[in-house]
Protein backbone atom coordinates (compact mmCIF):
# COMPACT_ATOMS: atom_id res chain seq x y z
CA UNK A 1 0.00 0.00 0.00
CA UNK A 2 1.41 3.20 -0.92
CA UNK A 3 -1.76 5.70 -0.15
CA UNK A 4 -4.65 5.01 1.94
CA UNK A 5 -7.31 7.16 1.98
CA UNK A 6 -8.53 8.47 4.81
CA UNK A 7 -12.50 9.85 5.34
CA UNK A 8 -13.10 12.30 7.84
CA UNK A 9 -15.77 15.23 8.66
CA UNK A 10 -14.79 18.84 8.09
CA UNK A 11 -14.84 19.99 11.47
CA UNK A 12 -11.76 21.59 13.25
CA UNK A 13 -12.11 18.41 16.07
CA UNK A 14 -12.67 16.01 13.09
CA UNK A 15 -9.76 16.82 11.20
CA UNK A 16 -7.41 16.93 13.86
CA UNK A 17 -8.37 13.70 15.35
CA UNK A 18 -7.83 12.39 11.45
CA UNK A 19 -4.73 14.63 11.14
CA UNK A 20 -3.27 12.53 14.84
CA UNK A 21 -4.30 8.89 13.13
CA UNK A 22 -2.48 9.74 10.04
CA UNK A 23 0.40 10.98 11.79
CA UNK A 24 0.26 7.62 13.70
CA UNK A 25 0.23 5.55 11.11
CA UNK A 26 2.59 7.16 8.72
CA UNK A 27 5.21 7.06 11.24
CA UNK A 28 8.19 4.40 10.64
CA UNK A 29 7.73 4.44 7.27
CA UNK A 30 4.29 4.19 6.84
CA UNK A 31 1.77 4.66 3.94
CA UNK A 32 1.13 8.17 2.72
CA UNK A 33 -2.22 9.09 4.11
CA UNK A 34 -4.74 11.47 2.13
CA UNK A 35 -7.75 12.97 3.92
CA UNK A 36 -10.90 13.20 2.12
CA UNK A 37 -13.48 15.38 3.50
CA UNK A 38 -16.79 14.26 3.52
CA UNK A 39 -20.01 15.95 4.87
CA UNK A 40 -22.56 14.05 7.06
CA UNK A 41 -26.24 14.57 8.09
CA UNK A 42 -25.46 15.62 11.42
CA UNK A 43 -23.15 18.10 9.36
CA UNK A 44 -25.81 19.60 7.24
CA UNK A 45 -28.56 20.32 10.02
CA UNK A 46 -26.11 21.99 12.83
CA UNK A 47 -29.09 24.35 14.24
CA UNK A 48 -31.52 21.49 14.70
CA UNK A 49 -31.47 19.63 17.88
CA UNK A 50 -29.81 15.94 17.47
CA UNK A 51 -32.75 14.22 18.53
CA UNK A 52 -35.28 15.59 15.57
CA UNK A 53 -32.54 14.07 13.17
CA UNK A 54 -34.45 11.25 11.92
CA UNK A 55 -32.44 7.84 11.71
CA UNK A 56 -29.03 6.38 13.86
CA UNK A 57 -25.76 7.71 12.48
CA UNK A 58 -26.48 10.98 11.88
CA UNK A 59 -22.61 11.85 11.80
CA UNK A 60 -21.50 8.15 9.89
CA UNK A 61 -23.86 7.44 7.27
CA UNK A 62 -22.47 9.06 4.67
CA UNK A 63 -18.55 8.03 5.71
CA UNK A 64 -20.07 4.38 6.41
CA UNK A 65 -21.35 4.42 2.25
CA UNK A 66 -17.45 6.13 1.55
CA UNK A 67 -16.25 2.90 2.91
CA UNK A 68 -18.81 0.11 1.64
CA UNK A 69 -18.32 2.37 -1.78
CA UNK A 70 -14.46 1.57 -1.85
CA UNK A 71 -14.07 5.63 -2.16
CA UNK A 72 -11.91 5.24 1.36
CA UNK A 73 -10.46 2.44 3.40
CA UNK A 74 -10.81 4.43 7.18
CA UNK A 75 -12.29 6.24 8.70
CA UNK A 76 -12.01 7.84 12.19
CA UNK A 77 -15.15 8.40 14.43
CA UNK A 78 -15.31 9.94 18.05
CA UNK A 79 -17.00 6.52 19.38
CA UNK A 80 -19.25 7.70 21.08
CA UNK A 81 -20.94 9.22 17.44
CA UNK A 82 -20.68 5.53 16.29
CA UNK A 83 -23.96 3.35 16.47
CA UNK A 84 -23.61 0.29 18.66
CA UNK A 85 -24.57 -2.13 15.42
CA UNK A 86 -22.26 -1.16 12.23
CA UNK A 87 -23.70 -2.03 9.37
CA UNK A 88 -22.58 -5.52 7.50
CA UNK A 89 -19.07 -5.58 5.97
CA UNK A 90 -17.34 -2.67 8.35
CA UNK A 91 -15.75 -3.61 11.97
CA UNK A 92 -13.95 -1.26 14.16
CA UNK A 93 -10.16 -2.20 13.41
CA UNK A 94 -9.01 -0.39 16.52
CA UNK A 95 -9.71 1.78 19.54
CA UNK A 96 -6.56 4.03 19.92
CA UNK A 97 -5.66 5.03 23.73
CA UNK A 98 -8.60 7.13 25.45
CA UNK A 99 -8.53 10.44 26.68
CA UNK A 100 -10.19 12.10 29.54
CA UNK A 101 -13.48 10.73 28.85
CA UNK A 102 -15.67 13.59 31.51
CA UNK A 103 -18.04 16.23 30.49
CA UNK A 104 -16.65 20.30 31.49
CA UNK A 105 -18.19 23.26 31.99
CA UNK A 106 -17.09 26.66 30.24
CA UNK A 107 -18.09 29.39 31.11
CA UNK A 108 -17.22 33.00 29.40
CA UNK A 109 -13.32 33.45 28.78
CA UNK A 110 -11.67 34.69 32.02
CA UNK A 111 -14.63 34.00 34.66
CA UNK A 112 -14.22 31.21 37.22
CA UNK A 113 -17.75 29.37 36.52
CA UNK A 114 -19.17 26.03 38.35
CA UNK A 115 -22.10 24.19 38.16
CA UNK A 116 -22.86 25.11 41.80
CA UNK A 117 -21.81 29.44 41.30
CA UNK A 118 -24.15 29.87 38.45
CA UNK A 119 -27.04 32.30 39.00
CA UNK A 120 -30.46 30.96 39.08
CA UNK A 121 -32.19 31.07 35.52
CA UNK A 122 -28.70 30.78 33.94
CA UNK A 123 -28.83 29.61 30.25
CA UNK A 124 -26.55 26.55 29.68
CA UNK A 125 -26.28 25.55 26.05
CA UNK A 126 -25.94 21.46 25.32
CA UNK A 127 -27.07 19.27 22.42
CA UNK A 128 -27.64 16.19 24.51
CA UNK A 129 -30.68 15.18 25.75
CA UNK A 130 -28.17 13.28 28.44
CA UNK A 131 -26.19 16.55 29.49
CA UNK A 132 -29.98 18.02 30.14
CA UNK A 133 -31.08 15.47 32.04
CA UNK A 134 -28.25 15.42 34.38
CA UNK A 135 -28.14 19.84 34.51
CA UNK A 136 -32.11 19.20 35.29
CA UNK A 137 -31.14 16.79 37.92
CA UNK A 138 -28.01 18.92 39.57
CA UNK A 139 -29.63 22.33 38.75
CA UNK A 140 -33.13 22.47 38.40
CA UNK A 141 -32.89 25.95 38.78
CA UNK A 142 -31.13 26.86 35.33
CA UNK A 143 -32.13 26.26 31.84
CA UNK A 144 -30.62 24.03 29.35
CA UNK A 145 -30.90 25.68 25.88
CA UNK A 146 -29.93 24.12 22.67
CA UNK A 147 -26.87 24.55 20.82
CA UNK A 148 -25.19 22.78 17.88
CA UNK A 149 -22.10 23.73 15.88
CA UNK A 150 -18.32 22.71 16.27
CA UNK A 151 -16.39 23.54 19.24
CA UNK A 152 -15.38 26.90 17.89
CA UNK A 153 -18.47 27.90 16.91
CA UNK A 154 -19.73 27.16 19.94
CA UNK A 155 -17.07 28.52 22.34
CA UNK A 156 -18.04 32.06 19.94
CA UNK A 157 -21.56 32.08 20.71
CA UNK A 158 -20.58 31.60 24.66
CA UNK A 159 -18.16 34.35 24.28
CA UNK A 160 -21.01 36.94 22.73
CA UNK A 161 -22.79 36.42 25.84
CA UNK A 162 -25.50 34.09 24.08
CA UNK A 163 -25.06 31.56 26.80
CA UNK A 164 -24.12 31.40 30.57
CA UNK A 165 -22.07 28.46 30.14
CA UNK A 166 -21.82 25.58 28.00
CA UNK A 167 -21.07 21.81 28.66
CA UNK A 168 -18.54 20.61 26.07
CA UNK A 169 -16.68 17.01 26.16
CA UNK A 170 -13.14 17.27 27.67
CA UNK A 171 -11.72 15.36 24.88
CA UNK A 172 -12.81 17.86 21.97
CA UNK A 173 -11.19 20.44 23.85
CA UNK A 174 -7.88 18.80 24.62
CA UNK A 175 -7.54 17.64 20.93
CA UNK A 176 -8.01 21.17 19.80
CA UNK A 177 -5.30 22.33 22.54
CA UNK A 178 -8.43 24.21 24.43
CA UNK A 179 -8.31 22.69 27.62
CA UNK A 180 -7.72 26.19 29.58
CA UNK A 181 -10.54 26.94 28.44
CA UNK A 182 -12.28 24.60 30.88
CA UNK A 183 -14.06 26.19 34.02
CA UNK A 184 -15.21 22.96 35.49
CA UNK A 185 -14.50 19.68 35.09
CA UNK A 186 -17.20 17.33 35.97
CA UNK A 187 -17.04 14.65 38.05
CA UNK A 188 -16.92 11.79 35.79
CA UNK A 189 -18.75 9.00 37.84
CA UNK A 190 -21.67 11.21 38.99
CA UNK A 191 -22.04 13.18 36.20
CA UNK A 192 -21.63 9.96 33.52
CA UNK A 193 -20.21 10.76 30.39
CA UNK A 194 -21.94 9.56 26.99
CA UNK A 195 -20.95 6.02 26.26
CA UNK A 196 -17.22 6.26 24.51
CA UNK A 197 -16.74 9.33 24.88
CA UNK A 198 -12.98 9.76 24.70
CA UNK A 199 -12.35 7.59 22.62
CA UNK A 200 -11.55 6.89 18.45
CA UNK A 201 -12.61 4.43 16.42
CA UNK A 202 -10.97 3.50 13.33
CA UNK A 203 -13.46 1.86 11.40
CA UNK A 204 -12.09 -0.34 8.27
CA UNK A 205 -14.14 -2.94 5.47
CA UNK A 206 -13.78 -5.89 7.10
CA UNK A 207 -12.54 -7.73 4.59
CA UNK A 208 -9.54 -4.97 4.11
CA UNK A 209 -7.12 -7.52 5.77
CA UNK A 210 -4.12 -5.10 4.98
CA UNK A 211 -5.56 -1.77 6.43
CA UNK A 212 -7.20 -3.59 9.20
CA UNK A 213 -3.78 -5.01 10.22
CA UNK A 214 -2.33 -1.14 9.89
CA UNK A 215 -4.22 0.52 11.81
CA UNK A 216 -4.85 -2.20 14.09
CA UNK A 217 -0.98 -1.39 15.75
CA UNK A 218 -2.69 1.65 17.15
CA UNK A 219 -5.33 -0.04 19.40
CA UNK A 220 -5.33 0.10 23.07
CA UNK A 221 -6.41 -3.08 24.97
CA UNK A 222 -7.68 -1.65 27.95
CA UNK A 223 -9.24 1.33 26.44
CA UNK A 224 -11.17 -1.07 23.91
CA UNK A 225 -12.70 -3.34 26.51
CA UNK A 226 -13.51 -0.22 28.65
CA UNK A 227 -15.58 1.19 25.69
CA UNK A 228 -16.57 -2.49 24.44
CA UNK A 229 -18.46 -2.80 28.07
CA UNK A 230 -19.83 1.04 27.86
CA UNK A 231 -21.77 0.41 24.40
CA UNK A 232 -22.85 -3.28 25.38
CA UNK A 233 -24.42 -1.49 28.14
CA UNK A 234 -26.10 0.58 25.63
CA UNK A 235 -26.63 -1.77 23.51
CA UNK A 236 -28.66 -3.99 25.77
CA UNK A 237 -30.77 -1.09 27.13
CA UNK A 238 -32.13 -0.62 23.55
CA UNK A 239 -30.94 3.32 24.13
CA UNK A 240 -29.73 6.02 21.41
CA UNK A 241 -29.72 9.55 20.95
CA UNK A 242 -33.43 9.29 22.18
CA UNK A 243 -33.02 8.15 26.05
CA UNK A 244 -30.76 10.27 28.39
CA UNK A 245 -27.73 7.33 28.80
CA UNK A 246 -24.15 7.75 30.55
CA UNK A 247 -21.67 5.17 30.82
CA UNK A 248 -18.36 4.97 31.89
CA UNK A 249 -15.57 1.88 32.40
CA UNK A 250 -12.42 2.22 33.98
CA UNK A 251 -9.68 -0.81 33.89
CA UNK A 252 -7.45 -0.89 36.78
CA UNK A 253 -5.26 -4.60 37.62
CA UNK A 254 -6.92 -6.91 35.20
CA UNK A 255 -10.54 -5.97 36.46
CA UNK A 256 -12.88 -3.49 35.18
CA UNK A 257 -15.30 -1.09 36.72
CA UNK A 258 -18.41 -0.04 34.78
CA UNK A 259 -20.81 2.57 35.65
CA UNK A 260 -23.88 3.57 34.26
CA UNK A 261 -26.93 5.14 34.73
CA UNK A 262 -30.47 6.16 32.40
CA UNK A 263 -32.65 9.38 33.50
CA UNK A 264 -35.49 10.60 32.45
CA UNK A 265 -35.43 13.97 30.27
CA UNK A 266 -36.77 16.04 32.73
CA UNK A 267 -33.74 15.02 35.36
CA UNK A 268 -36.19 13.62 38.10
CA UNK A 269 -35.29 10.06 37.84
CA UNK A 270 -32.07 8.86 37.69
CA UNK A 271 -31.54 4.84 37.79
CA UNK A 272 -28.03 4.02 38.49
CA UNK A 273 -25.72 1.09 39.31
CA UNK A 274 -21.90 -0.06 39.10
CA UNK A 275 -20.37 -3.13 39.15
CA UNK A 276 -17.11 -4.77 38.66
CA UNK A 277 -16.23 -7.56 36.13
CA UNK A 278 -13.18 -8.78 34.29
CA UNK A 279 -10.79 -6.82 32.06
CA UNK A 280 -11.41 -9.69 30.08
CA UNK A 281 -15.43 -10.22 29.60
CA UNK A 282 -16.37 -6.46 29.06
CA UNK A 283 -19.38 -7.71 27.09
CA UNK A 284 -20.89 -9.48 29.85
CA UNK A 285 -20.03 -6.84 32.33
CA UNK A 286 -22.30 -4.61 30.20
CA UNK A 287 -25.26 -6.63 29.81
CA UNK A 288 -25.16 -7.39 33.52
CA UNK A 289 -24.66 -4.15 34.83
CA UNK A 290 -28.12 -3.30 31.67
CA UNK A 291 -30.18 -5.92 33.84
CA UNK A 292 -29.51 -4.59 37.11
CA UNK A 293 -30.74 -0.78 35.96
CA UNK A 294 -33.83 -2.78 34.26
CA UNK A 295 -34.78 -4.14 37.81
CA UNK A 296 -34.42 -0.81 39.54
CA UNK A 297 -36.49 1.10 37.09
CA UNK A 298 -34.97 1.77 33.82
CA UNK A 299 -37.39 -0.04 31.68
CA UNK A 300 -40.37 2.29 32.70
CA UNK A 301 -37.80 5.51 32.02
CA UNK A 302 -37.29 3.65 28.60
CA UNK A 303 -40.94 2.87 27.80
CA UNK A 304 -41.59 6.48 28.09
CA UNK A 305 -39.00 7.67 26.20
CA UNK A 306 -39.86 5.56 23.47
CA UNK A 307 -43.66 6.76 23.68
Amino acid sequence: MTVLRLGTRGSLLALAQSRWVAGELGANGGPEISLEVIKTLGDQHLEQPLHEISGKGVFTRELDEALLGERVQLVVHSLKDLPTELPDGLCIAATPARVDPRDVLVGPEGEHTTLASLKEGAVVGTSSLRRVALLRAFRRDVTPRTIRGNVDTRLRKLDEGQFDAIILAAAGLTRLGLAKRVSEWLERTSWLPAPGQGALALVTRSEDAETRELVGALNDPDSLAAVSAERTFLEALGGGCQVPIGALGIPYDEKLRLWGLVASPDGRRVVRGDLTGSLADPQVLGHTLAVQLKERGAVEILAESDA
